[in-house]
């Protein structure tokens, strides 16, 4: 029988227009498709009916599919000679175990591309007025994990990472936020350090919190912010208020989840 063959796709970080034309092409050319936990329904709404769909989506701390079993049923699936979309959140190799799971298809022989997807910094920052990068006020930025496989203890090197001059994005880090405050400031980060926690970035549910290095994860905690949650620490959270373009006074119905009117929403920020 032939080889199928495996697209490892960028679902982007929520919205579904911000996905790739690409993308979007092949989830329409796909004979089956496994998806992450994160893959908003508005995506998934994307693929073709009578296209078999198969959740492979982890919960931290309640793995449903370990990693092993995910790597199996692609490849099994592309084995039996069909055309695989691997649908993951955000960008596949921006933590999101694509790297892993491209290594094992290449060992079994299998054929696959991967299609790049606007990763969960770009979008929490972008739709939260937070620039990550901004002339004056840092020179680089750092994403980090905030979750190491099998609850290991965070083995970072925050004396590193606890740099003035550069803006933090922090993936994963709701359940470590108080451990992460506490290590970047006792490495030196000032506890005044403008940082920023954002749920649901991009979508109708977006959520977010505005605060300091020190007291975000009281903040975060009074807020009752859920995962998915970026963490995104330095001096450009500052303009966050100043370029808000998203989330404003008139868009309460997005902070309860209801349906928005989206052309009256563009129409009334034009």
């Amino acid at each position: 029988m032939k080889k199928g063959f495996v697209s490892l796709v960028g679902a982007g970080p929520g919205d579904a227009e911000l996905m790739t034309v690409k993308a979007v092409r092949l989830l329409q050319e796909a004979d089956v498709v496994t998806y992450d936990r994160l893959v908003s329904s508005d995506i998934l709404d994307l693929i073709p009916p009578g296209v078999s769909r198969i959740s492979v989506g982890k919960v931290v701390g309640k793995h449903c599919v370990p990693q092993d079993q995910i790597n199996e049923i692609i490849v099994n699936l592309a084995l039996s000679g069909r055309h695989v979309v691997r649908l993951k959140g955000g960008d596949p190799f921006m933590f999101g175990r694509g790297g892993e799971e491209a290594l094992v298809l290449k060992q079994h022989g299998i054929d696959f591309e991967v299609v790049p997807g606007v990763t969960a910094a770009t979008g929490c920052s972008a739709y939260s007025g937070i620039p990550l990068t901004h002339r004056g006020l840092n020179h680089g930025v750092r994403f980090l994990t905030g979750h190491f496989r099998n609850d290991e203890e965070l083995d970072i090197d925050w004396d590193k990472v606890a740099d003035p001059d550069c803006t933090l994005v922090i993936y994963m880090g709701l359940g470590n936020l108080q451990h992460i405050s506490d290590r970047l400031m006792n490495a030196g980060l000032d506890a005044s350090t403008p940082a920023a926690a954002i749920q649901n970035a991009t979508t109708a549910k977006q959520q977010k919190v505005i605060s300091t290095l020190s007291t975000l994860p009281e903040d975060v905690n009074h807020a009752g912010l859920q995962a998915p949650v970026m963490i995104i620490v330095g001096e450009v959270v500052s303009l966050s208020d100043e370029l808000d373009w998203f989330q404003s006074a008139s868009n309460v119905r997005r902070q309860s989840g209801e349906n928005v009117d989206h052309e009256a929403f563009d129409m009334a920020h034009a």
